[in-house]
């Protein structure tokens, strides 16, 4: 088994972190780090970046819509040129930083709302696409069986299916909201127990009890989950106690 473990990494909210990036960057083999939009500051973001970089750890920009008071989780309407020009933005500008701290944007995850809005809408999702295309041929991480996924692949872009350790699941394979009960698993035996499931059957089991497959290459821990870095810490040990391989997927 090879799989990829990713986090959200150099947020920061009025000067404080969201997350313990340089604990994080000990487990993952690949970080989703803030461009500015929903979180993050210049001077934070290549801390987080120069960490990166240290590590080996891969860097994928973590694009969002232009919403830090609602930290990018407020779904929006946008115009999709106006959203496609603003994801090359940010693309462009965590580039910069990157080289600067001796690695570079290898690919794009959207960011919570923007993230949930692609799986169905149409529109946004072109948008998406267009943006990660006009910056070059970046992969771009989505939930299996979206709409952006399919779009992506027809614009000869690499689409990479994530799951997520710590997120509840529908039945139909789409994320259960955080206002609802069972968003968020907090256990680290149940997490550890999930990923070594996803990774080695392809499967979850959803909040109602059913099992669904979830085809992943990558597995999301947030950042900002309570105990986060337990509970990356706890889906290392348990991937690699299973046989597994962690490594990047860019």
């Amino acid at each position: 088994m090879r799989i990829d473990v990713n986090a959200d990494l150099g947020e920061t909210v009025d000067d404080v972190a969201v997350s313990d990036d340089e604990a994080m960057l000990t487990v993952v083999s690949s970080a989703n780090v803030a461009c500015g939009f929903h979180a993050g500051t210049p001077s934070h973001i290549a801390r987080t970046l120069a960490a990166a970089a240290a590590r080996g750890v891969t860097v994928g920009a973590h694009v969002s819509y232009d919403d830090k008071p609602g930290f990018g989780r407020i779904p929006m309407d946008y115009d999709p040129g106006v959203l496609a020009d603003e994801l090359l933005y940010q693309i462009g500008a965590l580039d910069a930083l990157a080289r600067a701290a001796g690695t570079r944007v290898a690919y794009v995850k959207p960011h919570g709302a923007l993230y949930n809005r692609i799986v169905h809408d149409d529109v946004q999702a072109r948008a998406v696409v267009d943006g990660v295309r006009a910056f070059g041929d970046l992969p771009l991480l989505v939930l299996p069986g979206s709409v952006v996924e399919d779009r992506a692949r027809a614009a000869g872009l690499r689409p990479v299916r994530e799951a997520f350790a710590d997120r509840g699941y529908a039945s139909d394979g789409t994320l259960v909201p955080r206002t609802e009960p069972g968003a968020l698993v907090t256990d680290p035996a149940a997490v550890a127990e999930r990923v070594v499931r996803l990774a080695d059957r392809g499967t979850l089991i959803a909040v109602d009890g059913s099992e669904i497959r979830v085809d992943a290459e990558s597995i999301c821990v947030h950042g900002d989950s309570p105990d986060a870095v337990v509970l990356a810490r706890s889906i290392r040990r348990a991937l690699l106690g299973a046989g597994a391989r962690i490594e990047g997927f860019a």
